[in-house]
């Protein structure tokens, strides 16, 4: 019986560089947003709001960020028939919006990523630049 395991931690340096890439693949669209980066316990590691984001996109980003790191697959991955069930279940800290990607590090879930303020699409697109940083 296994009792410990190794496991990849993200850095605060990785999380500088991955909120930088996302802020530039923002700005580069022209939409401001709400990025949030959370660690596979939930842990925020870090998170901006850019100048001009929905303020209230950073709940939906953190929950994004929140279903990422937990199931270990994209927040919109999320069953359309439990959405609903799920995030009353959790108090809203799992959706199924899209925009919220898993971080994973030698096929382990290392936490996640939850963009918000943009089309599912933007937020998808901005997700993506900040966790190819880590390739």
């Amino acid at each position: 019986m296994q009792l410990t395991e190794t496991r990849k931690i993200i850095t605060h340096r990785a999380v500088m560089a991955m909120l930088d890439a996302g802020i530039a693949k923002a700005e580069e669209m022209g939409q401001p947003q709400c990025i949030v980066i959370v660690d596979a316990s939930g842990e925020v590691l870090g998170e901006i709001r850019m100048t001009g984001a929905k303020f209230l996109s950073r709940k939906s980003a953190l929950a994004k960020a929140l279903t990422a790191a937990s199931t270990g697959a994209a927040s919109n991955a999320v069953p359309e028939g439990v959405r609903s069930a799920i995030g009353a279940a959790t108090g809203g800290l799992v959706t199924g919006l899209p925009g919220g990607l898993p971080i994973i590090l030698d096929g382990k879930a290392a936490g996640g990523v939850g963009v918000g303020s943009g089309t599912g699409e933007q937020d998808i697109a901005v997700a993506e630049a900040m966790l190819a940083v880590l390739v």
